[in-house]
């Protein structure tokens, strides 16, 4: 019969190690102040660096955190809130670890084969590993929690580990989202009309995080479809304001808030379409073609949004796209020297491919030219 092997966990288990971290790190420190410390401990077991963090003190949750992933080197950004998020369902996911133990291990198979997310996580939530042990039955576990010892299996230790952060995420959400005066969506309205951006940031650049939170309740899914609009436009006219005044990152993340809001309808027409224009202005023109054609399959006002695709198709080379789009714009009532020099520029990079193209279909050039 199969002898139980038995190994100390002493050269693998991280009790402790978040603190000697902390201690040994005045910048994590602070910023474990306005993330939280498990929230900071996750994205170190997440291989996530923060690189900078724009401090909303009126609302924390607001609050905006850049950071790679990784050994990339594109940096992301995301509202605080939604960043706890993504930590979390980080060290929820399944970790790939060593399927067997050698018979001599030394202590970096046993880090493998316990699960390097599983030994940083336990002490996190006063949960030390003592040791492993191995027979017919499989790999069993025993550890000391609150002063008393258990013995489970290594199954069983990874979804004790699980529960504790669930529990631990669902204490950091809010108890309740905060009050929607839908008065200030007129008021925006007003000032974009003036093109006072800035006033519209100052005006509802609170509302992201607690929109992103009130999306995921119930409240938040059984609100009318006229107050889900109005939350979107108001989102839709940020997303604006941020990207005229070249915050265009956060113009993004706050516009696809406004999508997820609105799914459908002429509220997320508008709103596919001014992101497809922030992604114009940032000359990210093949992202913004499909979020323009998005924007023209809800409803989106064709004079206003084709000549943005006839610019995109331009930059893309996709010159007789270019041009049809150009032509079906002025059919709509759009007219400016920009559509003139884009069709002036595509038709000369198609050359007679185009004048026997046009003649072969019988197209009126001089329909709606200037």
């Amino acid at each position: 019969m199969e002898t139980t092997r038995e190994f100390s966990l002493d050269k693998v288990r991280a009790d402790g190690w978040f603190d000697a971290l902390t201690k040994a790190s005045p910048s994590v420190e602070e910023l474990c102040e306005i993330v939280g410390e498990k929230f900071v401990a996750f994205s170190i077991i997440a291989g996530v660096r923060v690189t900078s963090v724009t401090v909303n003190e009126q609302v924390p949750d607001t609050t905006l955190i850049d950071f790679v992933v990784g050994d990339e080197e594109r940096e992301h950004r995301l509202l605080l809130s939604e960043f706890r998020r993504r930590l979390g369902a980080t060290v929820l996911g399944d970790e790939p670890c060593l399927d067997e133990l050698p018979d001599e291990p030394t202590p970096e198979d046993i880090q493998s084969f316990v699960g390097f997310r599983t030994l940083l996580l336990a002490p996190l939530f006063g949960v030390s590993l003592r040791s492993l042990k191995v027979d017919e039955t499989g790999p069993r576990i025993d550890l000391e929690e609150n002063g008393q010892t258990q013995d489970l299996s290594l199954a069983e230790v990874r979804e004790l580990i699980r529960v504790h952060v669930r529990d631990f995420l669902q204490a950091s959400e809010p108890a309740s989202p905060f009050s929607i005066d839908l008065g200030a969506v007129s008021k925006a309205r007003e000032l974009i009309e003036k093109d006072d951006f800035e006033g519209v940031v100052e005006l509802l650049g609170a509302w992201p995080g607690p929109l992103s939170l009130l999306l995921r309740t119930a409240e938040g899914q059984n609100l009318s479809p006229d107050v889900k609009s109005a939350l979107g436009g108001a989102l839709g006219m940020l997303g604006t304001s941020y990207a005229r005044t070249g915050k265009f990152d956060w113009a993004e993340e706050v516009m696809r808030l406004g999508i997820q809001w609105n799914q459908d309808g002429q509220v997320a027409a508008e709103l596919f379409h001014r992101l497809g224009e922030a992604y114009v202005a940032r000359q990210r023109f093949g992202q913004a073609i499909g979020l323009l054609r998005r924007a023209l399959a809800l409803g989106a006002t064709e004079q206003h949004t084709l000549p943005l695709l006839a610019e995109c198709f331009l930059a893309r080379s996709r010159n007789l796209a270019a041009l049809v789009c150009v032509q079906s714009a002025r059919l709509a009532g759009a007219e400016s020297a920009k559509l003139s020099d884009i069709e002036k520029v595509a038709e000369g990079r198609l050359g007679e491919a185009w004048k026997k193209f046009r003649d072969a279909v019988n197209i009126d050039v001089d329909a709606g030219s200037s």
